[in-house]
């Protein structure tokens, strides 16, 4: 008997605080007309978010502009983070950042709202 296909996650089923976050990365795609949003919430349950930056002298992804917001807005300690329009995959300087940081929760939402990947 072939298995059963197990149903493709969503957004949809994410505690409150990380759909907020998924709710805040896709607004900022949106609205900047990115390929790419994100969003991160600090220690004390502050949210910013950012969509990639592609300028002739500035390049950012959107996790790098979304954590560029919160430490420049004093926030020292980062738990969570969210990119919407993902592939699936981080690429090597958001991964590194990933580290630097020691995020607990970064989830990779697709842009159809399936979630991606989780860690």
């Amino acid at each position: 008997m072939p298995a059963t296909p197990e149903p493709a996650r969503t957004a949809a089923g994410l505690d409150g605080e990380d759909a907020k976050l998924v709710t805040l990365a896709r607004g900022a795609q949106v609205r900047a007309g990115a390929d790419y949003g994100a969003a991160v919430r600090d220690d004390i349950g502050r949210t910013y978010a950012a969509a990639s930056v592609d300028l002739p002298s500035l390049h950012l992804s959107a996790l790098q502009a979304a954590v560029a917001a919160a430490v420049s807005s004093g926030s020292d300690r980062l738990e969570a983070a969210v990119v919407h329009g993902s592939t699936g995959t981080l690429d090597d300087d958001d991964a590194a950042l990933v580290s630097d940081l020691g995020l607990r929760t970064v989830l990779l939402v697709a842009p159809d709202g399936t979630l991606t990947a989780a860690g």
